[in-house]
């Protein structure tokens, strides 16, 4: 009988990659105002995605009006001073586009998925939307609606819920802290000029990127980058986040007596790694072997991962702790979280799932994780990336967000090269820099009575 081997489909992949990255086909250029122009050619394909990444996001909201930036992403698509609504909304129909947007903390995208001969007119599209909406009054009104009914069903999804509670403990009266829609108060008073603020504040040509994945020509996609988005100014002064002091991780908690809720949910965080971080693939690495686990998945003692089988059997007579956990890393310009985050039934006991947390990452500092666990961390990991670079929108994505982050591209092999060479000590002693005695961040929702206090949380990091 053969046994599956994850390390084994790796190898395969690893080859595939390797003679596909070995062709230079990955091209940069910067236009005098500082926009970034980036291609990749994928040969055999008649299609291609294009993009424009900006660095600015919720976190370049002015605190008096915050929720800014994801209005305008509402706004876009209501008319520009060229292009009516309905006019747009034929265009790209026509076109038989595949038009998107959307807002994060640190980054605003507007993207399309187009035919090759359609290419200069989708970029004509992207800058109308993004340089010259017309922000009219009645549409602002309708999409402050629209939002203000979107940040309702955002209230019943419990894991954003719980993130963004995690984020405002972390990130206390900091940038970071604010959620992406804003706060329903403000929502309500953000005015046109808010938004024009904001634009003429952030869209700056040295904070954007246009990318070109597919069937494009990089001397072309120069060209339209000049003639659509050379007009854009460039920053007067440098960009950096928080205007270059290094946020303040603090060690705080809020928990959410709700007895109505079947479910209740929690993450734990200590302070991450930033996109550009030196260990930020032995973090991800380090991610892997805590592992992810759900109830519905059925996996039990032969579970390669020790808190997926505590998870799974460490209740009375071996039944289920908690209904799914995952082990994640969230990374920002200068900071990030990281921790894990799970799901219990309402009559749990919190506290045995929170302290096999502990215990798996008091195993992550000690010398007790093996080479088996290293590897099968780096091997699912390297294939994960392979998988998900499988089209033109995801390859853009990736370029897109690691350009406006870093300002640096680095390739998929380039990436294989890093996370193939994290050791087991790498491993070991990223935990006990990252995680022991660190300030522990908490948030949950539901009935939280068996969770342990914050204290007690804390001092279990000291193991």
């Amino acid at each position: 009988m053969l046994r599956y081997n994850p390390i084994n489909k790796f190898k395969c992949l690893s080859r595939q990659l390797s003679t596909v990255a070995s062709v230079p086909q990955f091209k940069t250029s910067v236009l005098p105002n500082g926009l970034t122009v980036a291609s990749e050619v994928m040969p055999g394909t008649r299609t291609a995605t294009v993009g424009v990444w900006i660095n600015a996001g919720s976190r370049a909201d002015n605190p008096k009006s915050s929720g800014t930036a994801h209005f305008l992403e509402h706004l876009a698509f209501k008319g520009t001073q060229k292009r009516s609504q309905l006019n747009l909304e034929l265009e790209i129909e026509n076109l038989g586009s595949q038009i998107n947007a959307y807002t994060s903390r640190e980054n605003t995208v507007y993207y399309t998925k187009c035919l090759e001969n359609d290419i200069s007119q989708n970029i004509d599209i992207l800058s109308d939307l993004l340089t010259k909406s017309k922000l009219e009054a009645r549409a602002i009104e309708n999409e402050r609606h629209v939002i203000l009914q979107e940040s309702d069903e955002v209230d019943k999804m419990y894991d954003e819920v719980v993130f963004d509670h995690l984020h405002s403990v972390a990130f206390k009266n900091q940038d970071l802290g604010r959620t992406i829609l804003g706060p329903r108060e403000l929502i309500k008073t953000i005015k046109r000029n808010d938004l024009v603020d904001y634009i003429q504040t952030n869209y700056k040509g040295d904070r954007m990127a246009l990318i070109g994945v597919g069937c494009v020509n990089h001397d072309e996609l120069v060209k339209k980058a000049e003639q659509f988005f050379g007009h854009i100014k460039k920053s007067e002064i440098p960009f950096t986040q928080n205007g270059g002091d290094l946020p303040i991780f603090y060690g705080d908690e809020i928990r959410i007596q709700d007895d109505s809720l079947p479910n209740t949910y929690v993450a734990l965080a200590v302070e991450g790694v930033s996109w550009s971080a030196p260990d930020f693939f032995t973090a991800s690495v380090a991610n892997g072997i805590v592992g992810t686990w759900d109830r519905s998945i059925g996996i039990g003692s032969n579970s390669p991962s020790p808190l997926a089988v505590t998870a799974a059997t460490g209740g009375p007579n071996q039944t289920p702790i908690a209904n799914s956990y995952m082990a994640y890393t969230t990374s920002y310009a200068d900071t990030g979280l990281m921790g894990v985050y799970f799901t219990a039934e309402k009559d749990a006991d919190l506290k045995l799932f929170v302290e096999a947390v502990q215990k798996e990452w008091s195993r992550l500092k000690s010398n007790n994780i093996t080479d088996d666990e290293i590897e099968r961390s780096k091997a699912q990991l390297k294939a994960s990336l392979v998988l998900a670079l499988d089209d033109s929108t995801a390859i853009a994505e990736d370029i897109g967000r690691q350009l406006v982050n870093t300002g640096n591209r680095l390739s998929p092999e380039e990436v294989f090269e890093r996370v193939e060479s994290i050791t087991r000590k790498d491993v070991v002693d990223w935990a006990n820099y990252r995680l022991k005695g660190r300030p522990v961040a908490v948030s949950a929702i539901g009935n939280v009575k068996t969770l342990p206090s914050h204290k007690e949380i804390t001092k279990g990091m000291s193991l």
